[in-house]
C-alpha cells in the first residue's frame, strides 16, 4: 500500500509556511513542500484538499481530565479513552496527563494508571506532576491537606511507578528541600516549573524552574515593590510560560501582556481542562471536591476557579484574537516551543521523518481530520 498525500492545502510547517502545498506520509511525514513540487509515487493516496489549513498536531503538557475522565482516577482503560477523545475533537496529538494534589496512595495509583494507557495509546507522552510540593498560600483548587514540602525520594517512587515519565512537575521553589528536588529533576528529564508558588524573585533567581505553570494563576502576583512569580516570569528569557487562553482564568488584555512580553517564542498554550471538558454544564468533581460548570467555566463552592473545560482548538484560535498574532506565531506556541523544550525531537513540526501528527482545518477554522501517527480521526 502506498503513502497517503494531502495537496493543495496551506501548510503551516512550524518552520514555513507553504500557501499550495502537498504532505506524504505514513506513520512518518515522507515529503512536505510546493504542490508543484509533488512527484506522483505508485501507489500514492492522493486526497484533494484545498481550501485547508494544515498545521502540526498539538501538545498539551497541561492537561488533567476531559470527557468524564480524570488521570488521577488510574483508570487505565479511561485515561486511554481520555486522551483518544482530547486527540480526535481538539487536535491533541501529544498529552502529558496532570495529576494534583492528593494522597501519596492516589498519586502512585495515578502512576500506574498512566503508564499502562501511555503503554497502549502513543498519544500519551509523559506526566505532568501539579503538586503536592506546592505552597497553600496559593494553593488554588488544589486540596490544603495533601500539600508537602519537596520530597526526592517520593518524587523519585511515582516516577518509577509511571515507568519513568514525569517530564514536567509543578512546585514552589521557596519551600525547603528544593535545591536536591530541582536537582533530581534535572539529573531525571524533569523540567521543574514553577507554580502555585509564594515565591519572590530574589528566591526564584537562585531557583532553577525553567518553565511556569498557568502563568498569573495560583502565584505571588506582580507588584511594584515585589515582581513576584509573574514578574520574574515576564522577565526572564528561560522561562517558558504556560497560558490558558479561556479569556476567563486570564483576561485578554492580560494575555496580550504576556505575549508582548515573552514572545511566541517562550509561550505554550495549554488548557489545564477537567473532568467536566466536553461534558454538559452542572456538578463535577476534582480531586474529592464538588465543582459547578457554567457558562464554560469550572468553580468549587467557594467560587475558585477549579481548572478549565477549554478545549486546544478553542485556545488556539483564541490565543489569534487576544493578541492578534499570526497563524504561524500560534503554531508555534501550541506544538513548537512544546517539542523544543521537551525535546519531544519526532513532534512539533511538520517536517520529513518527523511523527505524521497533524491537524487539518476548513476555511472557517473548524477542525475536521487529525492525523495521529499517520491514522486519520474526526471529530465525535
Amino acid at each position: 500500500m502506498g503513502a497517503k498525500v494531502l495537496k493543495h492545502a496551506k501548510i503551516y510547517t512550524g518552520d514555513q509556511v507553504i500557501e499550495d502545498g502537498y504532505i506524504r506520509f505514513d506513520e512518518k511525514i515522507l515529503a512536505v513542500g510546493s504542490v508543484y513540487d509533488y512527484v506522483a509515487q505508485s501507489g500514492d493516496e492522493v486526497q484533494n484538499v484545498q481550501g485547508t489549513t494544515i498545521v502540526p498536531g498539538f501538545i498539551d503538557v497541561h492537561a488533567h481530565g476531559g470527557y468524564g475522565y480524570d488521570a488521577m482516577d488510574g483508570d487505565p482503560d479511561q485515561i486511554d479513552t481520555m486522551a483518544t477523545k482530547m486527540m480526535r475533537n481538539e487536535g491533541v496529538t501529544t498529552l502529558f496527563a496532570t495529576t494534583m494534589t492528593q494522597s501519596n496512595e492516589n498519586i502512585a495509583n495515578a502512576m500506574k494508571g498512566v503508564k499502562i494507557a501511555a503503554e497502549r495509546n502513543r498519544v500519551i507522552q509523559g506526566v505532568h506532576l501539579e503538586g503536592p510540593f506546592i505552597s497553600a498560600v496559593y494553593k488554588g483548587a488544589q486540596p490544603e491537606e495533601y500539600i508537602k514540602d519537596p520530597d526526592t525520594k517520593l518524587l523519585g517512587e511515582w516516577n518509577e511507578l509511571s515507568g519513568n515519565r514525569v517530564r514536567l512537575i509543578t512546585y514552589a521553589p521557596e519551600d525547603k528541600g528544593s535545591k536536591a528536588f530541582e536537582d533530581y529533576c534535572l539529573e531525571h528529564n524533569i523540567v521543574p516549573s514553577v507554580g502555585h508558588s509564594n515565591a519572590t524573585r530574589e528566591q526564584l533567581l537562585n531557583s532553577k524552574a525553567t518553565h511556569a505553570t498557568h502563568l498569573y494563576n495560583a502565584q505571588r502576583e506582580f507588584k511594584h515593590r515585589q515582581p513576584g512569580v509573574t514578574g520574574h516570569v515576564m522577565l526572564e528569557d528561560s522561562i517558558h510560560a504556560e497560558l490558558i487562553c479561556d479569556g476567563f482564568h486570564i483576561v485578554p488584555d492580560m494575555i496580550r501582556l504576556a505575549f508582548d512580553m515573552k514572545g511566541p517564542e517562550r509561550i505554550e498554550l495549554v488548557t489545564d481542562s477537567m473532568r467536566s471538558k466536553g461534558m454538559p454544564e452542572g456538578e463535577s468533581e476534582l480531586g474529592g471536591q464538588k465543582v459547578y460548570v457554567k457558562d464554560k467555566q469550572a468553580r468549587l463552592e467557594d467560587g475558585t476557579l477549579a481548572g478549565s473545560v477549554l478545549q486546544f482548538t478553542d485556545a488556539f484560535r483564541n490565543i489569534q484574537y487576544f493578541t492578534g498574532c499570526s497563524m504561524f506565531e500560534a503554531v508555534q506556541m501550541s506544538s513548537v516551543n512544546q517539542a523544543e523544550e521537551f525535546h519531544l525531537d519526532s513532534k512539533g513540526t511538520l517536517t520529513e521523518g518527523k511523527d505524521a501528527d497533524m491537524n487539518l482545518f476548513d476555511r472557517n477554522m473548524n477542525l475536521v481530520t487529525t492525523y495521529s501517527y499517520g491514522n486519520e480521526y474526526h471529530p465525535e
